[in-house]
């Protein structure tokens, strides 16, 4: 009887580590797969990938620290009109002023009392001649030109996170903004929905856009 005992014990014993190593060369096989992928997408596609991603995170916080660790951006004709504009409009803000920003935009592209696209939103009324814009500074008289490339990165990096799906969630749907410095008469008939560094944001009474 004890010699059975003994045997059953020795059997168990064997096979243990035999069960233990299987969940460990799946893992193995699982990370290897895991790695060929990764090699198969390339490094670029993949920082991309994983920038499209991290916007959709809830805790998303547009701060110097999230703006220094994102690579380098780049787009299309659509990226490019919002980061010209953030240039132009918002690169003395901080990185959550320049999103805030960056929101309004957006959120009358998604709009359907305004243009469609985000070039069209920000070349909105660039035809009707001088002081006529939406975006001042498209029509004011005065040739525009980048100059601070570091200025510009940064803004394009928010314009490249907005565009790839960053929670618009700091404006509450607003369609208008203007600087503390003004007055415009529109504001004392809009609903103010936020005062982000130098800019105030509005929206019509009931809420017209926004995506998210």
């Amino acid at each position: 009887m004890r010699l059975c005992m003994f045997l059953i014990i020795l059997a168990c014993v064997c096979v243990r580590p035999a069960f233990a190593d299987r969940p460990k060369d799946a893992a193995a096989a699982l990370l290897q797969l895991d790695e060929r992928a990764l090699r198969g997408l390339g490094q670029a596609r993949a920082r991309r990938l994983l920038t499209a991603v991290a916007p959709q995170q809830g805790g998303l916080r547009f701060t110097y620290d999230w703006l220094n660790a994102q690579p380098v951006p780049t787009g299309g004709p659509q990226w490019r009109c919002l980061a010209e504009a953030l240039y132009f409009e918002a690169r003395g803000e901080t990185p959550e002023g320049i999103a805030a920003v960056s929101e309004v935009i957006l959120n009358r592209a998604d709009s359907p009392r305004f243009p469609n696209s985000v070039c069209g939103v920000i070349n909105d009324g660039t035809s009707r001649g001088r002081h006529s814009c939406q975006f001042s500074y498209n029509c004011d008289g005065k040739a525009e030109y980048i100059t601070d490339q570091n200025a510009y990165i940064r803004v394009g990096k928010i314009a490249r996170a907005m565009m790839d799906g960053a929670p618009r969630i700091l404006t509450d749907g607003a369609t208008f903004y203007h600087t503390s410095s003004v007055n415009p008469s529109w504001s004392e008939v809009f609903h103010r929905t936020a005062t982000i560094g130098y800019h105030h944001f509005y929206r019509r009474s009931a809420r017209v856009a926004s995506s998210q």
